[in-house]
């Protein structure tokens, strides 16, 4: 079965929408229509629909009232030459794009949960990934319809999905990769390991991706633009690490693997990364413990360790973010951090708000990045990560990632680390 065929069917994905009879070209019939979706920091949505006409249309003869979609609202009409295609004056395409509404996938935190139990023991096997829940929707027009018969998933498409086979560890582990477009193998390119949160936990290999955008931040078009890099997100079937500071066989498997990818592609050893949410952060943190020279720099968002253990990670490069609502993260990162200042890290503290503006967090980065740390600290202040009615620490730890990673002067700062001496 083909990787957007699977999607697709995964979705039970089937949108109709009505469209216009062009007097001026009542032949050029609509031939096929593909909805559009995207993964944001709270998970993959719906953003629009492109209708391919038999012929190129004229923005003139375009009229916005003519379409409609049934549940949704629409943003914003455009011709293009391609499902994916920046507006132009004529087109095959005609795209819609659609105001969000509710989440293709939604594993929301349950309210009062008791964030003490944790999500299980390392090793633990469990199935939590989380499935599309798009329900059918259907117009009833005057006009011409057409229902979608396929999805084009922004930058989740662009993933391979694959699997390792461990002869060192003996575990398969399933993973998604991204291939930087026109990879050169006369050049040289960083890579970037993205890993999940318990959540995410289970078989379907492409939960890392639609669960937020912690992966495919970094394959954007405006991380790539100015840092080419391969993306790994390997899909873990069993928690990988746990609040007693314990680890799966994950971690050797996921080492393993960078070494086996380096050895088929042109990937720069001196330019690894690694970030990851909750379990995924905790998991970077252990590994960043037991291979201190791996890793040119690590992104930890919404985790914690044992503190005491973390003395082999004072002089690495780290970006830290949780928020104060987090009753585990906040004190746990809190308590590393102090333990790495005492063994010689310099670092640079600082509290945002997770709702700021883009041009305001780029101004907070540079404050905190003009101390010249190779350990931020970063807090949202209370509050900042909780909508409205949400009170309880669940809340307050998941939300986290919602906004970490559309932090982009982090991911750069991230992407131009060096190894320390």
């Amino acid at each position: 079965m083909k990787r957007r065929e699977f999607l697709l069917k995964a979705a039970g994905f089937a949108v109709m929408l009505s469209v216009p009879v062009f007097a001026k070209a009542a032949s050029n019939k609509p031939l096929k229509a593909t909805a559009i979706t995207q993964v944001f920091g709270d998970g993959i949505n719906l953003t629009g629909v492109a209708i391919e006409y038999k012929s190129p249309l004229e923005a003139s003869s375009i009229n916005a009232k003519s379409f409609s979609v049934a549940g949704h609202k629409i943003s914003k009409i455009y011709l293009s030459d391609a499902v994916d295609g920046a507006p132009k004056d004529s087109g095959k395409f005609v795209t819609l794009k659609l105001e969000r509404t509710n989440l293709l996938v939604k594993k929301p935190p349950k309210q009062n949960q008791d964030q003490s139990k944790g999500p299980g023991k390392a090793g633990d096997k469990q199935e939590n990934s989380p499935k599309y829940t798009v329900p059918r929707l259907t117009i009833d027009t005057k006009n011409a319809a057409i229902t979608s018969s396929a999805v084009k998933n922004l930058i989740v498409d662009d993933f391979k999905q694959l699997e390792f086979k461990d002869p060192k560890t003996g575990q398969t582990l399933r993973y998604n990769l991204f291939v930087p477009k026109n990879y050169d193998k006369a050049k040289s390119y960083p890579l970037v390991l993205f890993m999940h949160d318990a959540g995410v936990t289970g078989t379907n290999t492409i939960a890392t991706l639609i669960q937020g955008n912690g992966a495919t931040s970094w394959a954007g078009a405006e991380i790539q633009a100015k840092h080419l890099c391969f993306v790994l997100a390997p899909q873990f079937d069993e928690i990988v690490a746990d609040d007693d500071s314990q680890v799966s066989g994950s971690l050797d498997t996921t080492i393993n693997l960078i070494n086996e990818l380096a050895g088929v592609y042109s990937i720069d050893k001196d330019r690894l990364y690694t970030t990851g949410q909750s379990g995924g952060g905790m998991l970077s943190i252990a590994m960043d413990i037991k291979f201190p020279n791996f890793f040119a720099a690590s992104y930890l968002v919404a985790c914690q360790w044992d503190e005491k253990l973390v003395a082999p990670m004072a002089k690495q490069n780290l970006f830290i973010v949780v928020s104060q609502d987090d009753t585990k993260a906040y004190p746990g990162q809190t308590a590393i951090v102090n333990e790495l200042q005492a063994n010689g890290a310099k670092v640079a503290r600082g509290v945002w708000d997770a709702k700021w503006s883009a041009q305001e967090s780029k101004e907070a980065f540079e404050k905190l990045i003009s101390e010249g740390a190779n350990v931020n600290f970063v807090s949202f202040k209370k509050g900042s990560v909780l909508a409205d009615g949400q009170t309880n620490s669940g809340a307050g730890h998941v939300n986290t990632w919602k906004f970490a990673y559309d932090l982009t002067p982090v991911l750069e700062w991230i992407l131009t680390r060096k190894k320390p001496l």
